[in-house]
């Protein structure tokens, strides 16, 4: 509960503490307990703890900095809004309790335990929306007024105020809220949101109709800043004791005049705005990249990157802080939460080195966009607007990583205005360009919503008995038997969703059976596909694509070829092929978890996965890129474990029995109970013993996936992929089997091709033309390896060896080159008397030698403009030209050869004073009696 210490709740029944899950980025209004969503929709797994709920109490991390209602601009203006808070909840599921019994716990909590003055509390209630044929709640108004609430401390709001929603869809209800009076019956309320109690009773369909609920929740949240503030009697969230410490050692390392609690025209110079700023902003900070969620450019990260870049500017353009000034603040946040989370002890000094990285880069580019906007302001007309084209370039969406909003900020305290309408056609084009390069998305297939899960919960359907996907064995000849499993059609749903008694011939439908062996994604494993036939009827193939979980239920997604109706029996059959591509992978991946913190360390922490048969995506924590030599390590204990074909054990446990055993692997997620524990090369039981230590000697994780039965099977492992995801994020991607045996023999031939080329370049040549053809193959052999399916660790190896060598090969050209030039300037020089102009052709391989000769000439004789034209194989000519300084600027090399070549069809490019450029023509003579003319034209 934070620093501030609170009297224990009594009124709820079970409480259950669920901390240490990564912060939520807020979108509403009253927070949203993301982790009991699926209780609310119905989906959760009817075998996890969560599905035992009725009543929770809990305080939880949260980050509200975006969405439908963002307070990060308000955050500093006032003296009750923050980015991050710690939100107090009670809940209650299924209609355990509901209105009365939540508001009456809330009331008895705030004024008899916690002792708030009952006149100092208000209350509000919803009003009612016509529009949506919603009653006003006086369910909830009397309620209050029976206990005890003044009538004229009872207030009632509309939707916006007193209806909570999830989201565009999702659970809903209406809302009554406590508010506290700041004021204190002097002079008019001050009314400031207190707690917020949320009536789950609706679901938001897609065509944004209301429905009820199968089950009515309660959802309540009362944030702990606001509470401590009142509970300590201070007039803002940043007097108390969770903000005192940070604000004294902003004082202490700025130097700026002390904290005074001032707002609006008070605040001057906005130095107490900046003060909570920066206080607030730390913190968010400091718990997120704790939790593994670091500054970056898309999502949570990027609105993380905008909270630390407004907290630098505030520090050091009013505080005036110095460099590496927030960094210094991390200690004093671990000092004040860090006994509640342990994480941010835990990684402290990695969250201050990353908070300083990001400050001295965003500092860097600050000074620069402060120039380029200085600069551009002097070009400006009195009333001109701002080029979107140079905010556009400063911002995160182009060159220099300043947000936009910070742009505009800069702008209006100079009393400039920004070209709006112009940023908007660009960020149109950005969004059109994003949705070009992006990821083909997955189609999300049929689901059962909430009302198709209620109903099924009404009938008293069970849960899908999915435990034959995990049967399977291993023959005597090494090769995997998937054995069929026979089923019951117990519900067949259209492509809407609607449920139907039968479907017809070619019907694209969802059916539910009372049991399966299909593997239904989840876990990172993608979903089992295969066919289905009726029983009876074996020649007749359903194909199934794919299928997914649902509260419990599995639903397969298929194609009737003929009719199928409820109650039909029938057998189904997995896609073998498939199916053992992700038992290898999936077996791959646990074991590249293993060799990953064999190579990196104990504390490398896995932040996802994925896997198909075709390849494998592994997110890890890490300080920094891996280095080749890691890459290497980590592909060679997976090959160790691989070779010794050792037995994978997989077991159903109690989940208290996995509780604290050391090196043990999880996912900070909601597993089952009992869970299935896969360990390789150990029985379960002796990894599970605490005594035995065996969990740490090799690969053990919580897991409900399918795996090999050997390791032996994997065959080999390859990481043909690394990429940092965000700050202290890579994700790396593998092959196994037969791709990574070919993955490795691109890798050598690659690597043969780098020696030979080394080879060649160290006999050197004194031909231009080998040279050059020398210079283009190594660029060709850096994008083969740049884009070759091979070991990373190797890719890394070859680019860094080719680097060199192509600075070597282009050293080498470009002395031949200026060699080669000289002659021809010799010549040149020799065939021309001294005048104010050359134009003649000369034989060149490249427009590279061309300009050189130019050059040269020009440097010979100062005075003198010079256009050269290299007659090539079928009738191209490169074209290079010069104009002497005193020529100009009546005179230009661009217009000049622009004019030569076009005469041949062709193009140019350029400078005023140099130029180049292409065209064809058989008539050489035309094209430089057209150069002279032009020439002498300017002159």
């Amino acid at each position: 509960m934070g620093a501030a210490m609170l009297p224990d709740c009594p009124l709820v029944q079970d409480p259950t503490a669920l901390s240490g899950a990564q912060p939520a980025f807020m979108s509403t209004g009253t927070f949203m307990c993301f982790q009991f969503k699926p209780i609310f929709l119905g989906t959760v797994n009817p075998r996890s703890e969560m599905a035992g709920f009725r009543r929770v109490a809990n305080s939880q991390k949260c980050v509200r900095a975006g969405g439908r209602h963002n307070d990060l601009e308000d955050v500093g203006r006032d003296l009750s809004h923050h980015t991050f808070f710690e939100m107090l909840g009670n809940w209650a599921f299924g209609g355990e309790y509901f209105k009365e019994e939540a508001c009456s716990m809330a009331w008895e909590l705030l004024t008899q335990v916690y002792g708030i003055p009952k006149d100092r509390l208000w209350v509000s209630y919803f009003g009612g929306d016509p529009k949506a044929g919603l009653d006003p709640d006086l369910e909830s108004r009397d309620i209050w007024l029976n206990l005890g609430v003044h009538a004229s401390h009872v207030l009632s709001f509309g939707p916006e105020e007193n209806f909570w929603e999830m989201g565009d869809t999702g659970p809903c209800g209406p809302c009554t809220e406590i508010h506290y009076d700041l004021a204190g019956r002097v002079g008019a309320p001050q009314l400031v949101e207190l707690w917020n109690l949320v009536f789950i009773q609706h679901n938001r369909e897609t065509d944004g109709s209301l429905q009820p609920l199968p089950q009515r929740h309660v959802d309540t949240g009362m944030g702990l800043e606001r509470l401590v503030a009142v509970l300590q009697g201070t007039p803002s969230t940043y007097d108390t004791d969770l903000f005192s410490p940070l604000l004294k050692a902003i004082h202490q390392g700025c130097g700026a005049p002390p904290y005074l609690g001032q707002v609006g025209a008070a605040d001057k110079g906005r130095t107490d705005m900046a003060y909570r700023v920066v206080a607030d902003h730390i913190r968010t900070l400091s718990v997120c990249i704790a939790d593994g969620v670091y500054p970056g450019m898309s999502g949570a990260p990027l609105v993380l990157r905008r909270i630390l870049r407004r907290a630098v500017r505030f520090s050091t353009e009013v505080l005036q802080a110095p460099p590496g000034f927030l960094g210094s603040l991390v200690p004093v946040v671990v000092e004040i939460l860090g006994d509640t989370y342990p994480e941010l002890q835990k990684h402290s000094a990695q969250i201050a080195s990353l908070v300083s990285e990001e400050e001295a880069a965003f500092l860097a580019s600050l000074q620069r966009g402060r120039r380029i906007i200085d600069q551009t302001l002097r070009c400006l007309g009195p009333s001109e607007l701002f080029p979107a084209e140079v905010a556009w370039s400063l911002s995160l969406s182009g060159n220099l990583g300043l947000p936009l909003d910070l742009v505009e900020l800069m702008l209006e305290e100079k009393g400039v205005q920004l070209d709006s309408a112009g940023l908007a056609r660009l960020a149109q084009e950005e969004a059109k360009l994003r949705s070009r390069q992006a990821e083909p998305v997955q189609r999300q297939g049929l689901q059962l919503n909430v009302h198709a899960l209620g109903e099924l919960q009404r009938r008293g359907v069970p849960p899908t008995d999915d435990s034959p996907k995990y049967n399977y064995s291993l023959r005597p000849s090494g090769g995997y038997e998937f054995n069929p499993c026979e089923a019951q059609v117990l519900q067949l749903y259209l492509e809407d969703g609607t449920a139907v008694a039968s479907v017809g011939k070619g019907q694209h439908c969802g059916l539910l059976l009372d049991k399966t062996n299909f593997y239904a994604e989840q876990g990172g494993q993608a979903s089992d596909r295969g066919y289905l036939v009726r029983v009876g009827q074996e020649d007749v193939l359903f194909p199934v694509a794919r299928a997914q979980i649902c509260g419990g239920f599995i639903l397969h997604e298929a194609v009737a070829p003929e009719g199928l109706k409820v109650g039909d029996q029938v057998q189904l059959h997995v896609d073998e092929a498939w199916r053992l591509g992700c038992m290898e992978k999936h077996t791959a991946t646990h074991l590249l978890n293993w060799a990953l913190r064999q190579a990196l360390g104990p504390g490398t922490e896995q932040r996802g996965s994925h896997l198909n048969p075709e390849r494998l995506r592994f997110d890890v924590a890490t300080q920094a890129p891996l280095t080749p030599e890691q890459l290497q390590a980590v592909e060679g204990t997976v090959q160790e474990a691989v070779g010794q074909d050792e037995a994978v054990y997989m077991e159903e446990v109690a989940l208290a029995h996995t509780a604290h055993v050391p090196g043990l692997r999880s996912l900070d997620e909601v597993y089952p109970d009992p869970v299935r524990v896969v360990s390789v090369g150990v029985p379960v039981a002796r990894a599970l013993d605490p005594a035995s230590q065996a969990a740490l000697q090799t690969s053990v994780e919580l897991c409900c996936g399918t795996h090999l039965l050997r390791t032996g099977a994997v065959g080999d492992l390859v990481i043909i992929g690394e990429r940092q995801l965000t700050k202290g994020t890579v994700r790396l991607l593998a092959v196994t089997g037969e791709q990574a045996q070919q993955a490795r023999e691109v890798g050598q031939s690659l690597a043969q091709e780098v020696e030979a080329a080394t080879e060649r370049l160290s006999r050197g040549s004194q031909d231009v033309v080998e040279a050059h053809r020398l210079s283009k193959d190594m660029g060709r052999l850096i994008d083969a390896v740049d884009t070759a399916v091979m070991p990373q660790w190797q890719r890394r190896e070859l680019q860094a060896a080719l680097k060199v060598l192509q600075r070597r090969a282009n050293t080498a050209l470009r002395k031949l080159e200026l060699r080669q030039a000289a002659q021809k300037t010799q010549e040149l020089l020799q065939r021309h008397s001294e005048g104010p102009l050359i134009v003649d052709t000369v034989a060149a391989e490249s427009l590279s030698v061309l300009v050189k000769v130019v050059r040269q000439l020009c440097e010979r004789a100062p005075c003198t403009s010079v256009l050269l034209l290299s007659p090539q194989p079928q009738g191209h000519v490169l074209c290079a030209c010069q104009v002497a300084q005193s020529a100009m600027p009546a005179f230009t090399a661009e217009a000049w050869a622009l004019a030569v070549c076009s005469h041949m069809g062709g193009k140019a490019w350029g400078s005023q004073v140099v130029a180049q450029g292409t065209g064809t023509t058989a008539d050489l003579e035309a094209a430089l009696s057209t150069a002279r003319t032009y020439a002498l034209d300017q002159l």
